[in-house]
């Protein structure tokens, strides 16, 4: 009889698509009998327990597409190390509010001084909060956007990854210069994010010269910048590299 039950109970379960229930139901079941639980509080635990599981799935699954290996979090970053980095700041974006009002994140700074970690853990504070994320290299993104369109899929690669993502990490924009098109691209990504979504942004570049960078045109960097900053908190990070100082204190480069 037990065993007619537990099969009834899986093939419901399957057909809910409630995929813990089915393993964890019995246990839960012995326990409210010998308790003398009330049919209410044993299927609040029974369900409490199908959230729980969802959720960690969920997270898993945010996770593995996010691109975010190797993962980097706040606790990992040394704030005395980096010069001009408002660690009230930071932590507060961590909070995620800044998603939530579609308002976006820009690091500015030289090479190798924690722009990408802190990039990285924000991204992971919100993918173990269940928001689709996804990061990305400049470069890497340009390739995919040339790809798309050489395919006739760009509007596609447009819904599909960056406006259905809330939040959109783009590093190492200024370090390979982009052509014309490559930058149109850019602008376009930029805008289907405005105001859509949130942008987590790092780059080398002083907002000056990103014209430069941006196949030397002018009123498109002013347009893309207008759109990325207008709501945005950007954080400038001064010093020497992480990597390099680390090398020196190894005396591997004087």
């Amino acid at each position: 009889m037990l065993s007619l039950l537990n099969e009834n109970i899986f093939e419901q379960c399957k057909e809910l698509g409630l995929k813990n229930v089915p393993t964890i139901w019995a246990g839960i079941a012995q326990k409210a009998a010998s308790n003398n639980m009330p049919y209410g509080e044993f299927l609040r635990q029974v369900l409490h327990e199908e959230l729980v599981d969802k959720h960690t799935r969920q997270v898993e699954s945010i996770k593995k597409l996010s691109a975010l290996s190797p993962i980097k979090t706040l606790e990992d970053f040394d704030f005395n190390l980096a010069q001009g980095v408002p660690q009230s700041q930071v932590k507060e974006l961590c909070s995620l509010a800044f998603i939530e009002r579609k308002e976006n994140v820009v690091f500015i700074g030289p090479s190798g001084t924690g722009k990408t970690h802190l990039a990285k853990a924000i991204a992971y504070k919100a993918a173990l909060a269940r928001i689709k994320v996804k990061f990305i290299t400049a470069s890497d993104l340009m390739l995919q956007l040339l790809a798309a369109k050489e395919q006739g899929k760009l509007k596609y690669y447009l819904s599909k990854a960056i406006v259905s993502q809330r939040l959109l990490v783009i590093d190492e924009i200024g370090y390979l210069p982009f052509t014309a098109d490559e930058s149109k691209l850019l602008f376009e990504v930029v805008s289907k994010k405005y105001e859509q979504g949130s942008l987590i942004v790092t780059s080398n570049l002083p907002f000056g010269q990103w014209p430069d960078t941006l196949g030397g045109d002018n009123a498109l960097a002013v347009a893309l910048l207008d759109r990325l900053l207008h709501h945005s908190h950007v954080i400038q990070i001064q010093g020497d590299s992480f990597r390099l100082r680390e090398k020196k204190l190894a005396g591997t480069v004087n």
